[in-house]
């Protein structure tokens, strides 16, 4: 069996030879449109308090080399090179883009995968951009994984929290040896009680970061799921869910949505298995999904969920979906077609925007806009 991936990047790899050719892709809906093309890597994206949709990329990658450094991701994936080509891009309703940010540390794998900037999120105002591209096992010793805060208007940024080096003093109870990121493959953030809440798949767990540059670990993932590789949190009046990418080869249906809460009304409690003290419990869960990249309530106050590829086997271009769970539990196909999507979405205008081509190679990513039903 091949090596587990970390996260939705080995979709880069498989695909990057026919992406943008193979007329043999499914057709999207009808209810997909696209907004602007030829993006680098787009995965994280959220609407400013401008209006305005800021989004994420993962760059171009980078050519400089840490072997002998410190210590490498383990082939076929490891080592990777670095560079500073990752960036946040302001795009209007017209399609118009502009950058707010550039410089970002970006890294490519031995298998062709790009990581950079991971997510974006606004809070207080602020916007604030979680990288997945640094660390010196990504080829960028001098700048690593982190949370950072953006100034749009004069496009400068400044760490706020070093995310490689808490991981690495707070290790999680259950690390896959054969898939494990010294520097971590940080994927996705919300604002929740005026701190910023982290998810990193490849190690398994969910940081709670505060503006003042405060790190706490409020759920070890793998202690009680095992390497189920989480990729997607997202919240509405205080409920948290969080979403998993699970194991390549996929397995359709078997991706999960978990509900994280502190307290329960009833628990009995089990010696030995006890939750550790304010830490996130899981709740409930949900099966019936496939490779969650993304998940976000919309304005009827339902989850939506994107899926990066609904076919069994490795990732496939065409097979990527948005999902919708109705008020019965049943799960709803909104939007089909898309092609290895990262991240997703709710506007101002009440549509869905979607990164599309998001692991695919750098210039081939998309923003597209979705009628939901």
């Amino acid at each position: 069996m091949m090596n587990i991936r970390k996260v939705v990047l080995l979709s880069g790899a498989l695909l990057a030879a026919g992406i943008t050719s193979n007329p043999g892709f499914a057709q999207t809906s009808s209810n997909v449109h696209v907004l602007i093309s030829g993006l680098q890597g787009p995965r994280g994206l959220r609407f400013g308090p401008d209006g305005f949709l800021y989004v994420a990329e993962a760059g171009t990658g980078g050519k400089t080399s840490t072997v002998g450094t410190c210590t490498q991701v383990v082939p076929p994936v490891g080592p990777y090179k670095g560079g500073t080509s990752g960036r946040i891009s302001r795009v209007d309703m017209s399609g118009n883009r502009i950058t707010v940010a550039f410089g970002l540390p970006s890294s490519v794998d031995a298998m062709g995968d790009l990581q950079g900037v991971a997510d974006v999120e606004f809070l207080s105002g602020t916007l604030y951009a979680l990288l997945a591209g640094g660390g010196c096992s990504h080829g960028n010793a001098t700048m690593p994984n982190a949370l950072i805060s953006v100034n749009p208007k004069n496009a400068t940024w400044k760490m706020v929290a070093n995310l490689s080096q808490f991981i690495q003093a707070h290790p999680t109870k259950y690390e896959n040896a054969d898939d494990f990121e010294p520097d971590g493959t940080f994927y996705s953030m919300i604002p929740y009680n005026n701190r910023l809440y982290v998810v990193e798949p490849n190690h398994g767990q969910v940081l709670s970061v505060g503006t003042d540059g405060v790190i706490g670990s409020v759920l070890d993932v793998s202690a009680s799921q095992g390497h189920i590789v989480p990729t997607a949190i997202g919240q509405r009046n205080g409920a948290i869910v969080l979403g998993n990418l699970n194991q390549f080869p996929i397995e359709p249906n078997y991706a999960r949505i978990l509900s994280l809460g502190y307290s329960e009304c009833s628990r009995i409690r089990i010696p030995g298995l006890e939750d550790a003290p304010n830490s996130l419990n899981v709740l409930s869960s949900k099966a019936g999904f496939t490779t969650i990249v993304s998940v976000a309530f919309g304005p009827d106050g339902l989850l939506y969920v994107l899926e990066l590829s609904d076919a069994a086997g490795f990732p496939t271009g065409g097979a990527g979906k948005v999902v919708r769970v109705n008020a019965d539990g049943s799960i709803q196909d909104i939007a089909t077609g898309l092609t290895v999507p990262t991240g997703m979405t709710f506007g101002p205008d009440g549509k869905i925007y979607v990164s599309n081509f998001g692991a695919a190679p750098a210039g081939a990513g998309q923003i597209v806009w979705i009628d939901a039903p």
